[in-house]
């Protein structure tokens, strides 16, 4: 007997093939060192700079797994740790200049995945797949 796939069973299996995607593309582009959880972070810090208890809240992981994370991509050079003027206690991720960088070459990288995309399922299919993505729910 066959189940039928859920929804979040669907979106993991597309998750995978995208960030199969990115991950290749991150090693040509000479990224090939970034995890999947600095990945996650690079998504957080590319909205703004964001403290690390917010950002550790809003992965839903540790301060210490995140700390770890945050020290390797500041050991890269692409995120720096500085105070936060409203409380010495706090501490902001931001991206450095290479970081910005990166995060550009990020965004080119999606548009190729996503034009990749629409010739696969259609230009119309992506544009409701993402606006339905986008929705509040």
């Amino acid at each position: 007997m066959t189940i039928e796939p859920t929804l979040r069973m669907l979106l993991m299996r597309r998750h995978e093939w995208l960030y199969e995607c990115a991950f290749a593309a991150a090693s040509e582009h000479g990224y090939g060192f970034v995890t999947p959880a600095m990945a996650r972070v690079f998504v957080q810090i590319s909205q703004g700079p964001i403290s690390l208890p917010e950002l550790a809240r809003r992965l839903a992981i540790s301060r210490q797994s995140l700390h770890e994370t945050v020290t390797a991509a500041c050991e890269h050079g692409l995120v720096e740790l500085v105070g936060d003027a409203a409380n010495k206690r706090i501490r902001i991720a931001r991206f450095t200049a290479a970081g910005q960088r990166m995060s550009h070459k990020v965004v080119q990288v999606d548009r190729k995945i996503e034009r990749e995309l629409a010739r696969r399922i259609g230009a119309d299919n992506l544009q409701a797949l993402k606006s339905i993505l986008a929705m509040d729910w």
